[in-house]
């Protein structure tokens, strides 16, 4: 056999048999007896064959593929997601092909264009941080093609969306911060326009004027919500010797980078001040204190998208059939908002 990929010619050579017997008994053809399959299956296998999905697509109009377009993957919060999106998809025998725009626009734009020229049926996106022109996911939709935003969603296209309540979670992380006797209550939060940090700012804002708290804009510290990014942000408060009694970051990352510099200053968490955080990364259980944060639900959000996703393919993306979905949040309660002994 030549060198290079397996083809179905090759196995069909292998067998003696035609190259459309072997393309029936692959796509599981009620035509083709079981016995057929099983060797065409064992032989593939032996050649290593891997099917040609554009070709596919090109004959049958369907890839079987879903492009899910992330800003990184290496977040829990992401891999969390695709690994929902992933159940669903295997359960109707899709692939998933993952993209990363690492929070890059161009990159993301481009991801885009590669996704359409893989021929993938649909995409499932979250929107990075530095995109604030969509006419990329527009194209997509102008193709009639399935798309499905979530957790990072824009309002200027019209388009499915999957994402939790934001406000809800934000407005509650505050309001347990205010029952544990905290008015001076710090928020990290992001310049950068998108929709989950401008929610969870305006939870804590509603919070604070439901308990009659004045919002102070001095302990608002804006960043990219990175752990050196919550080290700065610490800092800068500190240094100005503004006086709070909590922190409440958008960001788990942000929140680990407030601890070490509370703890740098002999800061004691949570007797001297408490800190709460947002998104349920594993390491908030495995700090001293564990810290208390807002569980974003991934697992649930990325089974939901797909299942919109679904639901789109099965109506080939016809404008009209859009949906919003919006899932609960839940407060976990750890020992950095709980005065010890």
């Amino acid at each position: 056999m030549k060198k290079g990929k397996a083809t179905i010619h090759d196995i069909a050579e292998k067998l003696n048999i035609t190259a459309s017997t072997v393309s029936r008994a692959l796509n599981d053809n009620p035509r083709i007896s079981e016995n057929t399959k099983k060797l065409v299956l064992k032989m593939a296998k032996q050649l290593n064959y891997q099917p040609n999905h554009i070709a596919s697509a090109l004959r049958s109009g369907k890839s079987k593929l879903i492009g899910v377009l992330v800003p990184t993957a290496n977040r829990n919060f992401f891999s969390s997601v695709v690994r929902g999106i992933e159940d669903i998809a295997n359960e109707l025998d899709y692939k998933v092909i993952i993209s990363q725009s690492y929070e890059d626009y161009d990159k993301e734009v481009q991801n885009v264009e590669a996704l359409l020229n893989a021929r993938v049926d649909g995409i499932i996106a979250s929107i990075g941080k530095n995109t604030e022109n969509f006419d990329h996911f527009q194209k997509v939709l102008d193709k009639g093609i399935p798309l499905v935003l979530f957790d990072r969603i824009t309002n200027e296209i019209d388009v499915s969306q999957v994402i939790i309540d934001d406000y809800q979670g934000a407005y509650d992380t505050t309001k347990h911060l205010i029952e544990q006797g905290c008015k001076r209550i710090v928020h990290f939060t992001s310049p950068k326009k998108i929709n989950i940090y401008r929610e969870r700012l305006r939870g804590y804002e509603d919070a604070l004027k439901d308990f009659k708290i004045e919002i102070d804009p001095e302990l608002i510290e804006e960043s990219n919500m990175q752990l050196e990014d919550g080290r700065t942000s610490m800092e800068n408060i500190i240094k100005k010797e503004i006086p709070f009694d909590a922190v409440f970051s958008s960001s788990d990352y942000a929140v680990m980078g407030a601890l070490q510099v509370l703890r740098e200053h002999k800061i004691i968490v949570p007797n001297q001040v408490k800190l709460a955080g947002f998104g349920n990364e594993p390491f908030t259980s495995f700090t001293f204190p564990p810290i208390t944060t807002v569980d974003q639900k991934s697992i649930p959000m990325g089974r939901v998208t797909a299942e919109t996703f679904f639901e789109l393919l099965k109506s080939d993306g016809k404008k009209g059939n859009n949906q919003k979905t919006v899932l609960k949040p839940e407060l976990i309660i750890r020992e950095s908002t709980q005065k010890r002994n």
